[in-house]
């Protein structure tokens, strides 16, 4: 995945974060997301505050009969050197966060995916659904509150270790960063958010032709999302304020155009189909995740990162409909070196079956 960019300005009233992260959650206590796991932003800010009082204590010498006064009290604050429970408490205390958070955003959005593009018999179920109870609004409102819970907790990761590093005059909070991208818990680079915002445009769209529906969507929220294609570098833009914005780029880095039939491995990258399995030395007709394990991902070269790849197919709905006939193009020429490649396997193995 290319994020071109996002900027973390948070306007709200000139109110200070801390306290907006925490209306934000007593706001969430009663919706879908109640039971899901938050960052512990105020704890950890009191942790920091700690340290900080630490710090200006030794700073100033404090010693002898204060500072045997203070031991209980200061038993509870890091050393200025080590900062041992700093680095235990936040980054144990933060991976844990970031992991639980970028799960529960998987599956959450995984199952909102599921309902909008059903199949077999849960799509005739579904259809009959329709005539009875509005899901298309009720799926829309789950994932605005999925875009926004994956916001703030990102925002919230982000100010805590900023505040860590400034406190501290260290880049270990920066370093903790760069840890969440190796370990897939960035929540800004997973796929599922690209996917999000695709199910937002794919709504839109199929409420365009219907009359009259969607129309609260259609005046305010739908007109935060935008997939460009005319452009030298097709992008999907998510806006979420006037200062928040997100870019990602739709651009195969292997064959350098629009993606098709895209996949997005566990590291974030997105590729088409056909250029991933290609990258992975493995046909198109036996798949993406059928890769080698030693297999390594041509952008960042991690090793591993086929075996959980993604089908992006809220995605791959939204290409198909913004550009049908480059999508028809596409799709004759993968069909063609599918079989091409098929042909060439079966031969490959009768000639190995009769001992050629």
């Amino acid at each position: 995945m290319a994020i071109v960019h996002y900027h973390f300005l948070f306007p709200v009233d000139k109110m200070k974060f801390g306290a907006t992260y925490e209306e934000y959650l007593r706001a969430e206590q009663d919706k879908f997301l109640g039971q899901c796991s938050h960052v512990e932003y105020k704890r950890l800010k009191k942790v920091l505050k700690k340290c900080r009082v630490g710090r200006s204590l030794q700073a100033d010498g404090t010693n002898g009969d204060e500072q045997q006064e203070g031991s209980d009290e200061s038993s509870n604050i890091c050393e200025c050197n080590s900062c041992t429970l700093c680095d235990e408490m936040f980054f144990t205390e933060l991976n844990k966060e970031a992991s639980e958070i970028a799960g529960c955003f998987r599956s959450r959005v995984q199952r909102l995916l599921h309902l909008h593009v059903p199949s077999g018999l849960q799509r005739c179920i579904w259809r009959f659904r329709q005539c009875f109870i509005d899901d298309q609004q009720i799926m829309v409102q789950e994932g605005r509150m999925l875009l926004n819970y994956v916001t703030m907790n990102a925002i919230a990761i982000r100010k805590i270790l900023k505040k860590y590093d400034k406190i501290h005059g260290s880049v270990s909070g920066r370093d903790f960063k760069s840890k969440m991208q190796t370990e897939h818990i960035e929540l800004l680079q997973s796929p599922w958010l690209i996917e999000l915002g695709a199910f937002h445009l794919n709504c839109d769209d199929s409420d365009a032709d219907e009359p009259g529906a969607g129309g609260f969507f259609k005046n305010g929220f739908f007109k935060n999302f935008s997939c460009d294609l005319s452009g030298a570098q097709p992008l999907l833009t998510m806006t979420i304020s006037e200062t928040l914005k997100y870019e990602y780029s739709l651009t195969c880095p292997i064959c350098l155009d629009t993606l098709f039939n895209p996949y997005a491995l566990s590291c974030g990258h997105l590729f088409c189909k056909s250029c991933a399995c290609g990258a992975a030395s493995v046909y198109i007709f036996q798949g993406v995740k059928s890769a080698p394990p030693e297999a390594k991902c041509p952008v960042c070269r991690a090793v591993g990162v086929f075996g959980r790849a993604l089908h992006m197919t809220e995605l791959e709905l939204l290409l198909k409909r913004r550009d049908k006939d480059y999508f028809a193009q596409r799709l004759r020429e993968e069909r063609s070196v599918m079989v091409k490649q098929a042909k060439e396997y079966w031969d490959s193995q009768a000639m190995l079956s009769m001992g050629i």
